[in-house]
Protein backbone atom coordinates (compact mmCIF):
# COMPACT_ATOMS: atom_id res chain seq x y z
CA UNK A 1 0.00 0.00 0.00
CA UNK A 2 1.22 3.51 -0.78
CA UNK A 3 0.00 4.99 2.49
CA UNK A 4 2.27 4.12 5.42
CA UNK A 5 1.11 1.34 7.69
CA UNK A 6 -1.42 2.36 10.30
CA UNK A 7 1.00 1.72 13.10
CA UNK A 8 3.58 4.11 11.68
CA UNK A 9 0.85 6.68 11.10
CA UNK A 10 0.08 6.59 14.79
CA UNK A 11 -3.28 4.85 14.54
CA UNK A 12 -4.39 2.18 16.94
CA UNK A 13 -4.96 -1.33 15.70
CA UNK A 14 -8.38 -2.31 14.41
CA UNK A 15 -10.80 -2.62 17.30
CA UNK A 16 -14.47 -2.64 18.20
CA UNK A 17 -14.68 1.16 18.57
CA UNK A 18 -14.73 1.50 14.78
CA UNK A 19 -18.07 1.57 12.92
CA UNK A 20 -18.93 -1.34 10.68
CA UNK A 21 -18.27 0.48 7.40
CA UNK A 22 -14.76 1.49 8.50
CA UNK A 23 -14.02 -2.06 9.64
CA UNK A 24 -15.10 -3.37 6.22
CA UNK A 25 -12.83 -0.85 4.48
CA UNK A 26 -9.90 -1.86 6.67
CA UNK A 27 -10.55 -5.51 5.83
CA UNK A 28 -10.21 -4.60 2.15
CA UNK A 29 -6.71 -3.26 2.80
CA UNK A 30 -7.67 0.44 2.57
CA UNK A 31 -5.85 2.18 5.44
CA UNK A 32 -7.04 5.66 4.49
CA UNK A 33 -10.52 5.01 5.90
CA UNK A 34 -9.41 4.15 9.44
CA UNK A 35 -6.83 6.95 9.42
CA UNK A 36 -9.53 9.51 8.50
CA UNK A 37 -11.98 8.17 11.09
CA UNK A 38 -9.49 8.14 13.96
CA UNK A 39 -8.07 11.54 13.09
CA UNK A 40 -11.57 13.06 12.96
CA UNK A 41 -12.47 11.43 16.28
CA UNK A 42 -9.36 12.97 17.87
CA UNK A 43 -10.37 16.53 16.93
CA UNK A 44 -11.70 18.34 19.97
CA UNK A 45 -15.43 19.02 19.61
CA UNK A 46 -15.85 16.86 16.49
CA UNK A 47 -18.77 14.43 16.40
CA UNK A 48 -20.28 12.00 13.94
CA UNK A 49 -23.84 12.64 12.70
CA UNK A 50 -24.86 9.09 11.87
CA UNK A 51 -28.46 10.04 11.07
CA UNK A 52 -27.29 12.50 8.39
CA UNK A 53 -24.84 9.98 6.91
CA UNK A 54 -27.47 7.23 6.86
CA UNK A 55 -29.99 9.53 5.19
CA UNK A 56 -27.60 10.56 2.41
CA UNK A 57 -26.51 6.99 1.69
CA UNK A 58 -30.17 5.89 1.51
CA UNK A 59 -31.09 8.82 -0.76
CA UNK A 60 -28.13 8.37 -3.14
CA UNK A 61 -29.51 5.70 -5.54
CA UNK A 62 -32.94 7.36 -5.48
CA UNK A 63 -31.69 10.73 -6.70
CA UNK A 64 -28.56 9.91 -8.76
CA UNK A 65 -28.40 7.75 -11.87
CA UNK A 66 -25.41 6.54 -13.85
CA UNK A 67 -24.83 8.15 -17.22
CA UNK A 68 -22.73 6.05 -19.62
CA UNK A 69 -22.85 2.89 -21.76
CA UNK A 70 -24.92 -0.03 -20.46
CA UNK A 71 -25.00 1.65 -17.02
CA UNK A 72 -26.97 4.67 -18.34
CA UNK A 73 -30.09 5.27 -16.28
CA UNK A 74 -29.22 2.63 -13.66
CA UNK A 75 -29.60 3.87 -10.05
CA UNK A 76 -26.19 4.91 -8.70
CA UNK A 77 -25.63 2.39 -5.92
CA UNK A 78 -22.61 3.31 -3.87
CA UNK A 79 -19.71 0.89 -3.90
CA UNK A 80 -18.12 0.35 -0.49
CA UNK A 81 -15.30 2.84 -1.08
CA UNK A 82 -17.80 5.46 -2.25
CA UNK A 83 -20.10 4.85 0.70
CA UNK A 84 -17.20 5.22 3.13
CA UNK A 85 -16.16 8.47 1.45
CA UNK A 86 -19.68 9.89 1.53
CA UNK A 87 -20.25 8.92 5.16
CA UNK A 88 -16.99 10.54 6.22
CA UNK A 89 -17.63 13.74 4.25
CA UNK A 90 -21.20 14.36 5.38
CA UNK A 91 -21.15 12.69 8.81
CA UNK A 92 -18.26 14.32 10.67
CA UNK A 93 -19.14 17.73 12.10
CA UNK A 94 -17.64 20.31 14.38
CA UNK A 95 -18.81 23.53 16.00
CA UNK A 96 -17.68 26.73 14.27
CA UNK A 97 -17.58 30.08 16.04
CA UNK A 98 -19.67 32.66 14.19
CA UNK A 99 -21.37 35.97 14.80
CA UNK A 100 -25.14 35.66 14.48
CA UNK A 101 -26.14 38.15 11.75
CA UNK A 102 -29.51 38.82 13.39
CA UNK A 103 -28.41 39.44 16.98
CA UNK A 104 -24.77 40.32 16.47
CA UNK A 105 -23.88 37.87 19.25
CA UNK A 106 -21.29 35.10 19.22
CA UNK A 107 -22.74 31.68 18.40
CA UNK A 108 -21.72 28.15 17.48
CA UNK A 109 -22.80 26.66 14.17
CA UNK A 110 -22.37 22.94 13.46
CA UNK A 111 -20.57 22.48 10.15
CA UNK A 112 -18.81 19.71 8.25
CA UNK A 113 -15.31 18.85 9.48
CA UNK A 114 -13.91 17.78 6.10
CA UNK A 115 -13.37 20.69 3.72
CA UNK A 116 -11.33 18.94 1.04
CA UNK A 117 -11.42 15.55 -0.71
CA UNK A 118 -8.22 14.30 -2.38
CA UNK A 119 -9.19 11.19 -4.35
CA UNK A 120 -6.48 9.15 -6.10
CA UNK A 121 -7.86 6.19 -8.04
CA UNK A 122 -7.02 4.24 -11.23
CA UNK A 123 -8.74 4.93 -14.52
CA UNK A 124 -12.21 3.48 -15.22
CA UNK A 125 -13.25 3.18 -11.56
CA UNK A 126 -16.06 5.73 -11.81
CA UNK A 127 -14.07 8.75 -10.65
CA UNK A 128 -15.77 11.39 -12.80
CA UNK A 129 -19.25 9.95 -12.16
CA UNK A 130 -18.61 10.05 -8.41
CA UNK A 131 -17.28 13.62 -8.59
CA UNK A 132 -20.38 14.71 -10.51
CA UNK A 133 -22.74 13.21 -7.92
CA UNK A 134 -20.75 14.73 -5.03
CA UNK A 135 -20.90 18.12 -6.71
CA UNK A 136 -24.69 17.86 -7.01
CA UNK A 137 -24.98 16.64 -3.42
CA UNK A 138 -23.20 19.62 -1.92
CA UNK A 139 -24.21 22.33 -4.37
CA UNK A 140 -27.84 21.39 -5.16
CA UNK A 141 -29.11 19.15 -2.35
CA UNK A 142 -27.18 20.74 0.51
CA UNK A 143 -27.63 24.14 -1.06
CA UNK A 144 -27.13 27.62 0.35
CA UNK A 145 -28.67 30.78 -1.06
CA UNK A 146 -26.45 32.28 -3.74
CA UNK A 147 -24.14 29.28 -3.58
CA UNK A 148 -21.48 29.30 -6.26
CA UNK A 149 -20.11 26.04 -7.65
CA UNK A 150 -17.22 25.66 -10.06
CA UNK A 151 -15.52 22.81 -11.86
CA UNK A 152 -12.11 23.03 -13.49
CA UNK A 153 -9.23 20.92 -14.77
CA UNK A 154 -6.20 21.52 -16.97
CA UNK A 155 -8.47 23.22 -19.49
CA UNK A 156 -12.14 23.82 -20.17
CA UNK A 157 -12.47 20.82 -22.49
CA UNK A 158 -11.23 18.46 -19.78
CA UNK A 159 -13.46 20.06 -17.12
CA UNK A 160 -16.51 19.39 -19.29
CA UNK A 161 -16.22 15.68 -18.49
CA UNK A 162 -17.57 16.31 -14.99
CA UNK A 163 -20.00 19.05 -16.07
CA UNK A 164 -21.52 16.82 -18.75
CA UNK A 165 -22.03 14.02 -16.25
CA UNK A 166 -23.74 16.46 -13.86
CA UNK A 167 -26.05 17.51 -16.70
CA UNK A 168 -26.81 13.88 -17.58
CA UNK A 169 -27.72 13.12 -13.95
CA UNK A 170 -30.07 16.11 -13.93
CA UNK A 171 -31.79 15.03 -17.15
CA UNK A 172 -32.30 11.50 -15.83
CA UNK A 173 -33.93 12.52 -12.53
CA UNK A 174 -37.17 14.59 -12.69
CA UNK A 175 -36.73 15.94 -9.16
CA UNK A 176 -33.37 17.42 -10.12
CA UNK A 177 -34.58 18.63 -13.53
CA UNK A 178 -37.52 20.42 -11.91
CA UNK A 179 -35.18 22.55 -9.78
CA UNK A 180 -32.20 23.01 -12.09
CA UNK A 181 -31.92 24.73 -15.47
CA UNK A 182 -29.07 23.55 -17.68
CA UNK A 183 -27.15 25.86 -19.99
CA UNK A 184 -24.07 25.27 -22.15
CA UNK A 185 -21.46 26.23 -19.58
CA UNK A 186 -23.51 26.41 -16.40
CA UNK A 187 -26.44 25.21 -14.30
CA UNK A 188 -28.88 27.55 -12.58
CA UNK A 189 -31.00 26.91 -9.45
CA UNK A 190 -33.65 29.64 -9.29
CA UNK A 191 -35.05 28.89 -5.81
CA UNK A 192 -31.60 29.41 -4.29
CA UNK A 193 -30.31 31.92 -6.86
CA UNK A 194 -27.30 29.60 -7.15
CA UNK A 195 -25.07 28.91 -10.13
CA UNK A 196 -22.67 26.08 -10.98
CA UNK A 197 -20.34 26.70 -13.90
CA UNK A 198 -17.24 25.57 -15.71
CA UNK A 199 -13.95 27.49 -15.50
CA UNK A 200 -10.94 27.65 -17.74
CA UNK A 201 -7.75 26.25 -16.23
CA UNK A 202 -6.17 29.66 -15.67
CA UNK A 203 -6.35 31.75 -12.50
CA UNK A 204 -6.56 35.07 -14.36
CA UNK A 205 -9.94 36.78 -13.95
CA UNK A 206 -11.08 34.45 -11.16
CA UNK A 207 -10.51 36.76 -8.21
CA UNK A 208 -13.74 37.92 -6.59
CA UNK A 209 -15.41 34.51 -6.70
CA UNK A 210 -17.09 33.25 -3.52
CA UNK A 211 -17.29 29.48 -4.07
CA UNK A 212 -19.30 27.07 -1.96
CA UNK A 213 -18.29 23.99 -3.97
CA UNK A 214 -15.13 23.59 -6.01
CA UNK A 215 -14.56 20.52 -8.21
CA UNK A 216 -11.06 19.96 -9.58
CA UNK A 217 -10.51 17.00 -11.90
CA UNK A 218 -7.27 15.36 -13.12
CA UNK A 219 -4.89 16.90 -10.58
CA UNK A 220 -1.94 15.15 -12.22
CA UNK A 221 -2.13 17.56 -15.17
CA UNK A 222 -2.53 20.88 -13.37
CA UNK A 223 0.11 23.35 -14.50
CA UNK A 224 0.14 25.19 -11.16
CA UNK A 225 -1.82 25.66 -7.92
CA UNK A 226 -2.78 29.21 -8.87
CA UNK A 227 -6.43 28.49 -9.77
CA UNK A 228 -6.94 26.10 -6.86
CA UNK A 229 -5.46 28.70 -4.49
CA UNK A 230 -7.54 31.55 -5.94
CA UNK A 231 -10.76 29.56 -5.53
CA UNK A 232 -9.91 28.45 -1.99
CA UNK A 233 -9.09 31.98 -0.91
CA UNK A 234 -12.53 33.06 -2.13
CA UNK A 235 -14.22 30.60 0.23
CA UNK A 236 -13.70 32.72 3.34
CA UNK A 237 -17.32 33.92 3.50
CA UNK A 238 -18.73 30.37 3.44
CA UNK A 239 -19.45 28.41 6.62
CA UNK A 240 -18.74 24.96 5.21
CA UNK A 241 -17.28 25.16 1.72
CA UNK A 242 -15.86 22.02 0.16
CA UNK A 243 -13.19 21.22 -2.43
CA UNK A 244 -13.62 17.97 -4.35
CA UNK A 245 -10.40 16.98 -6.13
CA UNK A 246 -9.70 13.71 -7.95
CA UNK A 247 -7.12 12.21 -10.27
CA UNK A 248 -5.29 9.21 -11.57
CA UNK A 249 -1.50 9.13 -11.30
CA UNK A 250 0.68 10.94 -13.80
CA UNK A 251 4.26 11.55 -14.82
CA UNK A 252 6.73 12.35 -12.06
CA UNK A 253 7.93 15.27 -14.18
CA UNK A 254 4.50 16.93 -13.75
CA UNK A 255 5.57 19.01 -10.77
CA UNK A 256 2.21 20.33 -9.56
CA UNK A 257 0.36 17.02 -9.68
CA UNK A 258 3.22 15.07 -8.12
CA UNK A 259 3.48 17.61 -5.29
CA UNK A 260 -0.25 17.20 -4.61
CA UNK A 261 0.22 13.44 -4.50
CA UNK A 262 3.14 13.78 -2.10
CA UNK A 263 1.07 16.16 0.04
CA UNK A 264 -1.66 13.50 0.17
CA UNK A 265 0.86 10.90 1.34
CA UNK A 266 2.08 13.27 4.05
CA UNK A 267 -1.48 13.78 5.30
CA UNK A 268 -1.96 10.01 5.55
CA UNK A 269 1.38 9.71 7.34
CA UNK A 270 0.62 12.58 9.73
CA UNK A 271 -0.27 12.23 13.41
CA UNK A 272 -3.73 11.06 14.40
CA UNK A 273 -4.03 13.49 17.32
CA UNK A 274 -3.20 17.19 17.13
CA UNK A 275 0.55 17.59 17.76
CA UNK A 276 1.62 19.76 20.65
CA UNK A 277 3.08 23.12 19.73
CA UNK A 278 6.58 22.64 18.41
CA UNK A 279 6.29 18.85 18.10
CA UNK A 280 8.04 17.32 15.09
CA UNK A 281 5.61 15.47 12.82
CA UNK A 282 8.44 13.88 10.83
CA UNK A 283 7.48 13.32 7.22
CA UNK A 284 3.80 13.66 8.06
CA UNK A 285 1.38 16.56 7.83
CA UNK A 286 -1.44 17.13 10.30
CA UNK A 287 -4.54 18.17 8.36
CA UNK A 288 -7.79 16.85 9.88
CA UNK A 289 -9.95 18.79 7.38
CA UNK A 290 -8.61 16.96 4.29
CA UNK A 291 -9.96 13.50 3.46
CA UNK A 292 -7.42 11.53 1.43
CA UNK A 293 -8.89 8.53 -0.41
CA UNK A 294 -6.06 6.64 -2.06
CA UNK A 295 -5.90 3.50 -4.20
CA UNK A 296 -2.44 2.87 -5.61
CA UNK A 297 0.53 0.53 -5.39
CA UNK A 298 3.96 1.20 -3.97
CA UNK A 299 6.74 1.47 -6.55
CA UNK A 300 8.16 -1.92 -5.51
CA UNK A 301 4.84 -3.80 -5.40
CA UNK A 302 4.44 -6.59 -7.94
CA UNK A 303 2.47 -5.02 -10.78
CA UNK A 304 1.66 -8.46 -12.26
CA UNK A 305 0.04 -9.78 -9.07
CA UNK A 306 -3.73 -9.90 -9.62
CA UNK A 307 -4.40 -9.49 -5.91
CA UNK A 308 -2.77 -6.06 -6.17
CA UNK A 309 -5.01 -5.18 -9.10
CA UNK A 310 -8.07 -6.02 -7.02
CA UNK A 311 -6.87 -3.98 -4.05
CA UNK A 312 -6.40 -0.75 -6.02
CA UNK A 313 -9.35 -1.08 -8.43
CA UNK A 314 -12.27 -0.93 -6.00
CA UNK A 315 -14.89 -1.01 -8.78
CA UNK A 316 -13.41 -4.12 -10.39
CA UNK A 317 -16.12 -6.20 -12.01
CA UNK A 318 -18.28 -3.21 -12.82
CA UNK A 319 -15.51 -1.20 -14.42
CA UNK A 320 -12.89 -2.25 -15.28
CA UNK A 321 -13.31 -6.00 -15.63
CA UNK A 322 -10.63 -8.48 -14.62
CA UNK A 323 -10.48 -9.80 -18.21
CA UNK A 324 -9.68 -6.31 -19.47
CA UNK A 325 -6.86 -5.91 -16.95
CA UNK A 326 -5.48 -9.34 -17.84
CA UNK A 327 -5.34 -8.41 -21.53
CA UNK A 328 -3.64 -5.10 -20.80
CA UNK A 329 -1.13 -6.76 -18.47
CA UNK A 330 -0.30 -9.37 -21.11
CA UNK A 331 0.47 -6.60 -23.62
CA UNK A 332 2.67 -4.89 -21.04
CA UNK A 333 4.63 -7.95 -19.94
CA UNK A 334 7.52 -7.58 -22.40
CA UNK A 335 7.07 -3.94 -23.30
CA UNK A 336 8.44 -1.35 -20.88
CA UNK A 337 6.47 1.42 -22.57
CA UNK A 338 3.18 -0.50 -22.26
CA UNK A 339 4.14 -1.50 -18.71
CA UNK A 340 4.47 2.17 -17.83
CA UNK A 341 0.97 2.78 -19.22
CA UNK A 342 -0.50 -0.14 -17.28
CA UNK A 343 1.10 0.86 -14.00
CA UNK A 344 0.02 4.47 -14.33
CA UNK A 345 -3.54 4.08 -15.58
CA UNK A 346 -4.60 0.83 -13.92
CA UNK A 347 -2.47 0.63 -10.76
CA UNK A 348 -2.27 4.39 -10.15
CA UNK A 349 1.53 4.48 -9.89
CA UNK A 350 3.43 7.61 -10.78
CA UNK A 351 5.88 6.84 -13.58
CA UNK A 352 8.97 8.42 -15.09
CA UNK A 353 8.47 10.47 -18.24
CA UNK A 354 10.87 8.21 -20.17
CA UNK A 355 11.38 4.44 -20.35
CA UNK A 356 13.57 1.98 -22.21
CA UNK A 357 11.80 1.13 -25.41
CA UNK A 358 12.45 -1.90 -27.66
CA UNK A 359 13.15 -5.33 -26.09
CA UNK A 360 16.16 -7.04 -27.73
CA UNK A 361 14.22 -10.28 -28.30
CA UNK A 362 11.50 -8.45 -30.21
CA UNK A 363 14.09 -6.61 -32.31
CA UNK A 364 16.06 -9.77 -33.09
CA UNK A 365 12.88 -11.56 -34.10
CA UNK A 366 12.39 -8.99 -36.88
CA UNK A 367 15.05 -10.59 -39.06
CA UNK A 368 15.66 -14.20 -40.09
CA UNK A 369 18.93 -13.53 -41.91
CA UNK A 370 21.36 -11.53 -39.75
CA UNK A 371 23.56 -10.75 -42.77
CA UNK A 372 20.74 -9.52 -45.01
CA UNK A 373 21.85 -5.90 -44.49
CA UNK A 374 24.95 -6.59 -46.59
CA UNK A 375 22.84 -7.43 -49.70
CA UNK A 376 19.99 -5.04 -49.08
CA UNK A 377 21.01 -2.32 -51.56
CA UNK A 378 20.94 -4.76 -54.49
CA UNK A 379 17.92 -6.62 -53.18
CA UNK A 380 15.76 -3.48 -53.01
CA UNK A 381 17.02 -1.72 -56.13
CA UNK A 382 14.29 0.15 -57.98
CA UNK A 383 11.72 -0.21 -55.24
CA UNK A 384 9.60 2.56 -53.73
CA UNK A 385 10.96 3.99 -50.47
CA UNK A 386 11.07 6.99 -48.15
CA UNK A 387 14.33 8.39 -46.76
CA UNK A 388 15.00 9.75 -43.31
CA UNK A 389 18.29 11.17 -42.12
CA UNK A 390 19.49 12.44 -38.78
CA UNK A 391 22.60 14.63 -38.91
CA UNK A 392 24.72 14.37 -35.78
CA UNK A 393 26.96 16.91 -34.18
CA UNK A 394 30.31 16.94 -35.94
CA UNK A 395 31.87 14.22 -33.76
CA UNK A 396 28.97 11.75 -33.53
CA UNK A 397 27.22 9.28 -35.83
CA UNK A 398 25.12 10.49 -38.72
CA UNK A 399 22.40 8.11 -39.97
CA UNK A 400 20.51 7.61 -43.22
CA UNK A 401 17.65 5.08 -43.32
CA UNK A 402 15.46 4.08 -46.26
CA UNK A 403 11.95 2.83 -45.42
CA UNK A 404 10.51 0.35 -47.95
CA UNK A 405 6.78 -0.32 -47.48
CA UNK A 406 5.38 -3.78 -48.26
CA UNK A 407 4.61 -4.59 -51.89
CA UNK A 408 3.72 -7.58 -54.02
CA UNK A 409 7.05 -9.26 -53.20
CA UNK A 410 7.51 -8.45 -49.51
CA UNK A 411 4.87 -8.53 -46.78
CA UNK A 412 7.02 -6.63 -44.27
CA UNK A 413 8.54 -3.18 -44.05
CA UNK A 414 12.24 -3.33 -44.97
CA UNK A 415 14.95 -0.98 -43.81
CA UNK A 416 18.22 -0.06 -45.48
CA UNK A 417 20.62 1.88 -43.25
CA UNK A 418 23.98 3.66 -43.61
CA UNK A 419 26.04 5.31 -40.87
CA UNK A 420 29.02 7.67 -40.74
CA UNK A 421 31.41 8.76 -38.00
CA UNK A 422 34.71 10.69 -37.87
CA UNK A 423 37.72 8.50 -38.50
CA UNK A 424 39.80 10.03 -35.71
CA UNK A 425 37.17 9.16 -33.08
CA UNK A 426 36.92 5.46 -33.84
CA UNK A 427 39.77 4.13 -31.72
CA UNK A 428 38.94 6.43 -28.80
CA UNK A 429 35.24 5.51 -28.79
CA UNK A 430 35.99 1.80 -29.22
CA UNK A 431 38.31 1.67 -26.20
CA UNK A 432 36.71 4.28 -23.93
CA UNK A 433 33.06 3.36 -24.46
CA UNK A 434 33.60 -0.32 -25.30
CA UNK A 435 31.49 0.07 -28.42
CA UNK A 436 32.51 -1.87 -31.54
CA UNK A 437 33.12 1.12 -33.81
CA UNK A 438 36.35 -0.37 -35.14
CA UNK A 439 34.77 -3.76 -35.88
CA UNK A 440 31.77 -2.14 -37.56
CA UNK A 441 34.06 -0.15 -39.86
CA UNK A 442 35.95 -3.29 -40.87
CA UNK A 443 32.74 -5.12 -41.70
CA UNK A 444 31.31 -2.18 -43.65
CA UNK A 445 28.44 -1.40 -41.26
CA UNK A 446 29.92 1.99 -40.32
CA UNK A 447 31.65 4.37 -42.72
CA UNK A 448 34.52 6.55 -41.54
CA UNK A 449 35.01 10.07 -42.90
CA UNK A 450 38.48 11.66 -42.74
CA UNK A 451 39.34 13.92 -39.80
CA UNK A 452 37.62 14.55 -36.48
CA UNK A 453 34.15 15.46 -37.76
CA UNK A 454 31.59 13.91 -40.08
CA UNK A 455 32.16 15.21 -43.59
CA UNK A 456 28.62 15.81 -44.85
CA UNK A 457 29.73 15.49 -48.45
CA UNK A 458 29.85 11.72 -47.87
CA UNK A 459 26.24 11.78 -46.67
CA UNK A 460 25.32 13.96 -49.65
CA UNK A 461 26.85 11.42 -52.02
CA UNK A 462 25.03 8.55 -50.31
CA UNK A 463 21.68 10.30 -50.66
CA UNK A 464 22.47 10.84 -54.32
CA UNK A 465 23.23 7.13 -54.67
CA UNK A 466 19.93 6.27 -53.00
CA UNK A 467 18.05 8.53 -55.41
CA UNK A 468 19.61 6.66 -58.32
CA UNK A 469 19.16 3.17 -56.87
CA UNK A 470 15.66 3.42 -55.39
CA UNK A 471 12.32 5.01 -56.21
CA UNK A 472 12.62 7.66 -53.48
CA UNK A 473 9.32 9.41 -52.81
CA UNK A 474 10.12 11.86 -50.02
CA UNK A 475 13.17 12.73 -47.91
CA UNK A 476 12.46 13.52 -44.25
CA UNK A 477 15.01 15.27 -42.08
CA UNK A 478 15.45 16.98 -38.76
CA UNK A 479 16.43 20.55 -39.69
CA UNK A 480 18.93 20.83 -36.83
CA UNK A 481 22.45 20.98 -38.33
CA UNK A 482 21.11 19.92 -41.73
CA UNK A 483 20.64 23.23 -43.58
CA UNK A 484 23.91 23.06 -45.54
CA UNK A 485 23.39 19.42 -46.52
CA UNK A 486 19.86 20.06 -47.81
CA UNK A 487 21.03 23.19 -49.66
CA UNK A 488 23.88 21.29 -51.30
CA UNK A 489 21.54 18.50 -52.37
CA UNK A 490 19.15 21.00 -53.91
CA UNK A 491 22.06 22.70 -55.69
CA UNK A 492 22.87 19.24 -57.10
CA UNK A 493 19.41 19.11 -58.64
CA UNK A 494 17.25 17.37 -56.03
CA UNK A 495 13.80 18.97 -56.17
CA UNK A 496 13.04 21.11 -53.06
CA UNK A 497 9.56 19.56 -52.81
CA UNK A 498 11.10 16.17 -52.06
CA UNK A 499 12.33 17.43 -48.67
CA UNK A 500 10.09 17.50 -45.60
CA UNK A 501 11.18 18.91 -42.23
CA UNK A 502 10.40 16.54 -39.36
CA UNK A 503 11.39 17.97 -36.02
CA UNK A 504 12.26 15.63 -33.19
CA UNK A 505 9.36 15.74 -30.78
CA UNK A 506 6.11 14.03 -29.91
CA UNK A 507 3.90 16.26 -32.13
CA UNK A 508 5.96 15.32 -35.22
CA UNK A 509 7.03 11.78 -34.38
CA UNK A 510 4.35 10.48 -31.99
CA UNK A 511 2.20 8.73 -34.59
CA UNK A 512 5.11 7.16 -36.46
CA UNK A 513 6.81 6.09 -33.20
CA UNK A 514 3.68 4.26 -32.07
CA UNK A 515 3.30 2.57 -35.46
CA UNK A 516 7.02 1.67 -35.52
CA UNK A 517 6.63 -0.07 -32.17
CA UNK A 518 3.63 -2.04 -33.40
CA UNK A 519 5.58 -3.23 -36.44
CA UNK A 520 8.48 -4.40 -34.26
CA UNK A 521 6.25 -6.24 -31.80
CA UNK A 522 4.27 -7.85 -34.63
CA UNK A 523 7.44 -8.92 -36.46
CA UNK A 524 6.40 -6.88 -39.50
CA UNK A 525 9.62 -4.86 -39.77
CA UNK A 526 12.71 -6.45 -41.36
CA UNK A 527 15.85 -4.49 -40.44
CA UNK A 528 18.21 -6.95 -42.10
CA UNK A 529 20.22 -7.56 -38.96
CA UNK A 530 22.26 -4.38 -39.29
CA UNK A 531 24.60 -4.40 -36.25
CA UNK A 532 24.70 -0.63 -35.74
CA UNK A 533 20.92 -0.38 -35.96
CA UNK A 534 20.60 -3.26 -33.49
CA UNK A 535 22.91 -1.47 -31.03
CA UNK A 536 20.89 1.73 -31.36
CA UNK A 537 17.58 -0.11 -30.87
CA UNK A 538 18.97 -1.45 -27.60
CA UNK A 539 19.91 2.07 -26.53
CA UNK A 540 16.57 3.69 -27.30
CA UNK A 541 14.33 5.27 -24.68
CA UNK A 542 11.07 7.05 -25.33
CA UNK A 543 9.59 10.01 -23.47
CA UNK A 544 5.91 10.66 -22.81
CA UNK A 545 3.68 13.69 -22.87
CA UNK A 546 0.80 14.07 -20.41
CA UNK A 547 -1.45 11.88 -22.60
CA UNK A 548 1.20 9.13 -22.78
CA UNK A 549 1.96 9.78 -26.45
CA UNK A 550 5.64 9.07 -26.97
CA UNK A 551 8.68 9.61 -29.19
CA UNK A 552 12.40 8.67 -29.10
CA UNK A 553 14.34 10.54 -26.42
CA UNK A 554 17.99 11.15 -27.28
CA UNK A 555 18.77 12.79 -23.94
CA UNK A 556 17.62 9.84 -21.83
CA UNK A 557 18.93 7.12 -24.13
CA UNK A 558 22.18 5.74 -22.78
CA UNK A 559 23.97 5.85 -26.15
CA UNK A 560 23.40 6.82 -29.76
CA UNK A 561 19.98 6.21 -31.33
CA UNK A 562 20.34 8.26 -34.54
CA UNK A 563 19.50 5.30 -36.78
CA UNK A 564 16.25 4.60 -34.92
CA UNK A 565 15.34 8.28 -35.09
CA UNK A 566 16.09 8.34 -38.83
CA UNK A 567 13.87 5.27 -39.32
CA UNK A 568 11.00 6.88 -37.40
CA UNK A 569 11.46 10.08 -39.47
CA UNK A 570 11.31 8.04 -42.68
CA UNK A 571 8.14 6.34 -41.43
CA UNK A 572 6.63 9.71 -40.52
CA UNK A 573 6.99 11.02 -44.08
CA UNK A 574 5.70 7.69 -45.42
CA UNK A 575 2.55 8.06 -43.30
CA UNK A 576 2.04 11.66 -44.43
CA UNK A 577 2.61 10.70 -48.07
CA UNK A 578 -0.28 8.21 -47.93
CA UNK A 579 -3.34 10.02 -49.39
CA UNK A 580 -5.52 8.26 -46.82
CA UNK A 581 -3.25 9.39 -43.98
CA UNK A 582 -2.73 5.77 -42.91
CA UNK A 583 0.35 3.88 -41.90
CA UNK A 584 1.09 0.38 -43.14
CA UNK A 585 -0.02 -0.99 -39.78
CA UNK A 586 -3.40 0.77 -39.95
CA UNK A 587 -4.06 -0.42 -43.47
Amino acid sequence: MTAPALASAGAATLSCDLPEFIARAAAQGWPWAEIAWRRAAAVEGAWYDQAKADAIVELWPKIFRLTDLHFAGVPFRLALWQEVTVRLLVGWKIGAEIVDPHSGRAAIEQVRLFRRLLLWIPRKNGKSEFLAALALLFWALDAVHGGQGYCFALNEKQARTVLNKIKAMIFREPRLAKDLTVFGRSIWMARRQARFEILTGKAEGKHGLSPYVSVGDEMHEWQSRDLDTTIRQGMGAQLQPIELFASTAGLKSAVTGYELFQESLKILAGPISPPAHGDDTGDGLYDPTSLVVMFCLEDDDDWQDESNWRRVNPNLGLSPTIDFLRREAALAKNNSRAESHFRRYHLNQWVENAVKWLPPKKWDACCEDKDAWRRRADELRGRKCFLGFDVSSTQDITALVAWFPPDEDFDTVRLFARFWCPEENIDVRSKRDRVAYDRWVKMGALEATPGDYVDQSYVQAAIGEALEAFDVQVIGFDPWNATKLVTDLQNDGVEPERFVKVRQGIPSLGESTKAFEKLVFAGKLDHGGHPVLKWMAGNAWVRFDRNMNFAPDKERSREKIDGIVAAVIAHAVAINADPQGQSFWDS
